[in-house]
């Protein structure tokens, strides 16, 4: 069980996440590399040492960020991807064993509101496409939820009119060039690639979005068919989406040793491209957990798993979804499930 922490920056100390139960591997990154450029070897150990010091360790690195050149094809794209496999060798030198990352253009995790209000009185990040639709994005991202300062107006009309000609299939395709030159040095380190699913899983702001679903996965883990070519699975991505099994999926790829890593966390689909992140429990959202717990336990899953997003209760502040107190509650209920799961298979 591991949890995320975004560093010395972060308002919850490794102190308090030691004292979890059961949690001992940390997730996180060096958040103030530029895009494009090489991790620094000696900084990568000193967050690891800094890790290793609180009795954790730093099993997950979410994430190395793709820039946007290698997802748009440009011809920069090489030098750029010469630098993100140096950064993987570093992870590999330093024994850090997965790595988390995404493909999805210009935007990362979108929500429209990242305080909604709940009947129990916490509050929630939520999505909803008609809301989306409203936003002005001519002045920047100023306007949208957790981007205040991500780009200008002219960088943001810049990249939204490179991406114009970007299809689907060519961002396959610039995905599959990317996995190509970078899968095998992942190997070689002994590094495992883990992509996330797009969040949420279909396009917004007319960008194409192409990690989406079971089938998604399964393509990008033939474009080189390597046990380092895997997957995050993410229960709440792809759970905002009914029609995704999640269960089929995670046998799908589980059985293939292609799950690297799993963030585990609840939705509530209130419409049509609509959701209000839930309690992680099962009853409070519309994910099986237990479905899906089961179905990682029956594929041999015995990698990293984290609570995602969680609401604010009990009167805590800080960065919206990653609050200490609920996604402690989501740690122990996951193991909960798994002990349960375990001895009910005798292992």
């Amino acid at each position: 069980m591991t949890f995320r922490w975004y560093g010395p920056q972060d308002e919850i100390p490794l102190r308090y996440i030691r004292q979890i139960p059961g949690v001992r591997g940390v997730v996180s990154a060096l958040y103030d590399v530029a895009v494009g450029d090489v991790w620094p070897k000696p900084r990568l150990a000193a967050l690891a040492d800094t890790i290793d010091a609180a009795g954790l360790v730093l099993s997950v690195v979410e994430s190395i960020p793709v820039h946007e050149d290698i997802k748009l094809g440009r011809p920069t794209r090489d030098r750029l991807i010469d630098r993100y496999a140096e950064s993987v060798r570093h992870m590999g030198e330093l024994g850090i064993p997965v790595l988390c990352y995404n493909f999805m253009p210009i935007f990362d995790w979108t929500r429209t509101d990242l305080a909604m209000p709940q009947p129990d009185g916490s509050t929630a990040l939520s999505y909803d496409d008609a809301a989306l639709s409203r936003i002005d994005l001519s002045h920047g991202t100023g306007n949208l939820p957790g981007w205040a300062t991500a780009y200008d107006a002219a960088s943001l009309q810049a990249l939204r009119a490179a991406y114009q000609d970007v299809t689907e299939e060519r961002l396959w395709e610039h995905l599959a060039y990317f996995l190509e030159r970078v899968v095998p040095v992942a190997e070689s380190a002994g590094v495992k690639m883990a992509i996330h699913p797009d969040d949420p899983p279909w396009p917004i702001f007319g960008l194409p979005r192409i990690i989406t679903n079971g089938a998604a996965f399964d393509r990008l883990t033939r474009f080189v068919d390597s046990p380092a070519n895997g997957v995050t699975f993410c229960s709440g991505s792809l759970g905002a989406n009914p029609s995704n099994d999640l269960p089929a999926i995670v046998r799908q790829l589980g059985g293939r040793g292609r799950i690297h890593f799993a963030h585990c966390r609840n939705v509530k689909v209130t419409g049509p491209r609509s959701f209000t992140e839930a309690p992680h429990p099962s009853a409070l959202g519309d994910v099986d957990m237990h479905a899906v717990l089961s179905a990682l336990h029956e594929t041999g899953f015995r990698g990293p798993m984290r609570p995602d997003h969680g609401r604010m209760i009990w009167g805590e502040t800080g960065r919206p979804g990653y609050g200490l107190y609920d996604r402690a509650l989501g740690a122990t209920y996951l193991q909960g499930l798994w002990e349960g799961i375990s001895r009910e298979r005798g292992s």
